[in-house]
């Protein structure tokens, strides 16, 4: 049986990806009875006499899922913050970080507006830049004219699905814009039917853009940790992983422990203090989350 990935989904239909041609599939009853909803992102088994009537078969397993925009194994989430207007936001930064390293997903940081600084503030943003890089994230800073943004990140989207997320009011649909021209009219024929009524709800679709897959719908709207355990938040902060090996405790969460080299490494400047301050942050916010029945 043929396999491929769902590019799309729409009114129960799903559109699958398979060597280069795209069928219209719907999904087995089977589905729902196992309660399983197919996402955009999936590989899937499929069978079909022609590229409109289609069904799926099987959907594989996944490496992950996000749950807005819906979609599944997602390789790449490209965090776009700009450098002014909005201000830069390290803690805003670190909140989709977790997420995203929680959920394996590889992050690629991209500050923009760099060109509107003054040389005070670039120096400022520039020693971030550089903090990130030692955690060991990529990061590329591009100026306002979005055209020098879409040269700097089509390498990284060769092979890859990726998602956009971060700052609201950066920019992210006119970057996504400006990758793939054709999606202009898609942002201003969904926001001039919003309040109408009808045509409000979004679907994903994955598109083609540099010979990888982009999600047209920027992601997380929420920025809770409702899926993260408290043991799983110090996996999220590469810097605290690499020093934790030598805590006296196998577990050490970095807050009250003896013997913490993780709380060390602060003291002695090797990990930046908004970088611990914002871990114990998330970790209050973990502890005091509500339990789910």
């Amino acid at each position: 049986m043929p396999e491929g990935k769902i590019v799309k989904a729409l009114s129960g239909f799903y559109y699958v990806l398979s060597e280069g041609s795209v069928t219209q599939c719907r999904g087995r009853g089977i589905f729902r009875k196992n309660k399983v909803t197919p996402l955009v992102g999936d590989y899937v088994e499929f069978q079909a006499e022609n590229q409109t009537e289609g069904y799926l078969l099987k959907v594989f397993d996944r490496k992950n899922e996000l749950v807005r925009p819906p979609i599944a194994n997602v390789d790449q989430s490209i965090l776009v913050f700009s450098a002014s207007e909005p201000d830069f936001s390290p803690a805003l930064l670190d909140r989709f970080l977790v997420l995203v390293e929680s959920k394996e997903i590889e992050p690629l940081i991209c500050v923009t507006k760099m060109d509107l600084l003054t040389p005070d503030q670039s120096n400022k943003i520039e020693g971030f830049v550089e903090d990130y890089r030692s955690f060991g994230y990529e990061v590329l800073m591009t100026s306002s004219k979005t055209e020098h943004g879409v040269e700097e990140l089509t390498p990284y989207l060769k092979d890859k699905i990726s998602v956009f997320a971060g700052q609201s009011g950066v920019g992210k649909s006119s970057l996504l814009n400006a990758l793939k021209p054709e999606l202009e009219l898609k942002t201003a024929m969904i926001s001039s039917h919003l309040g109408r009524g009808k045509h409000t709800t979004r679907h994903v679709e994955l598109i083609d853009i540099e010979n990888g897959l982009v999600a047209d719908t920027p992601g997380f709207s929420s920025l809770e940790f409702s899926e993260l355990e408290i043991e799983e938040l110090p996996q999220c902060f590469p810097e605290m992983v690499e020093v934790a090996e030598k805590c006296k405790f196998r577990g050490c969460l970095h807050i009250n422990e003896p013997k913490c080299a993780v709380k060390s490494a602060v003291e002695d400047g090797e990990i930046p203090a908004y970088r611990y301050e914002h871990y114990l942050t998330f970790h209050k916010e973990i502890k005091e989350r509500k339990p789910r029945y």
